[in-house]
């Protein structure tokens, strides 16, 4: 009988390539990282697999039948939160300089403000991480999960706001930080002014 594991997981992609072959969960609160099957199941478990993106959270059952990695048993998908990973930009909005360098003023390697659409309602939250003196990789560790972004996404919660979100990790090629961008609203009008910004079409 295969030994089973249940739990909810965020969504990422695998960082041992295999042409997206599998798929990387990593169990909310924990920051292992697990290595899933994406094909190979009946209908409809396989449709719903097929639908998941970086960043969709699911309730999941796993299945190992053996040595390896587990297979999905069950599945269902809570909520459809998008991650999107821009690396390599040759240059970064101003709203972001500038929260950087209030919290480079005020000694903070990590710094956070609001931001406003034209309707003075906030539209999202910009988190800075300032580069690490020991050349830690921030960026691939959001991307793989080892670095968590979920306490970001729990406090948009604990502002009442709702998902889905969508989530921009952005590494410029010339500056001193890294930049979180969470757009309060999933296909709304900030998050596809970034998405044309910096030539991240949005997953069908």
């Amino acid at each position: 009988m295969a030994a089973t594991e249940s739990g909810t997981y965020r969504v990422f992609e695998s960082d041992r390539g295999g042409e997206g072959e599998e798929l990387l969960l990593v169990e909310k609160g924990d920051e292992e990282p697990i290595y899933v099957q994406r094909s190979g199941y009946y209908e409809p478990l396989q449709s719903t697999v097929q639908e998941l993106e970086p960043g969709y959270l699911v309730d999941a059952t796993l299945a190992w039948s053996g040595e390896g990695d587990p297979s999905f048993a069950e599945l269902d998908i809570e909520t459809r939160t998008l991650f999107e990973f821009v690396d390599g930009v040759p240059d970064i909005f101003e709203q972001a300089k500038e929260t950087f360098e209030q919290g480079k003023r005020e000694g903070m390697p990590i710094y956070s403000n609001v931001t406003y659409g034209t309707d003075s309602e906030a539209n999202g939250v910009i988190y800075t991480f300032a580069k690490q003196g020991d050349e830690k990789d921030i960026f691939a560790e959001f991307k793989d999960g080892r670095m968590t972004l979920e306490p970001m996404i729990d406090k948009l919660g604990d502002g009442d706001e709702e998902p889905p979100f969508e989530v921009f990790v952005i590494r410029p090629e010339s500056t001193q930080f890294l930049v979180v961008y969470l757009t309060l609203e999933k296909d709304g009008l900030l998050a596809n002014t970034i998405r044309d910004e910096y030539d991240c079409p949005r997953p069908e």
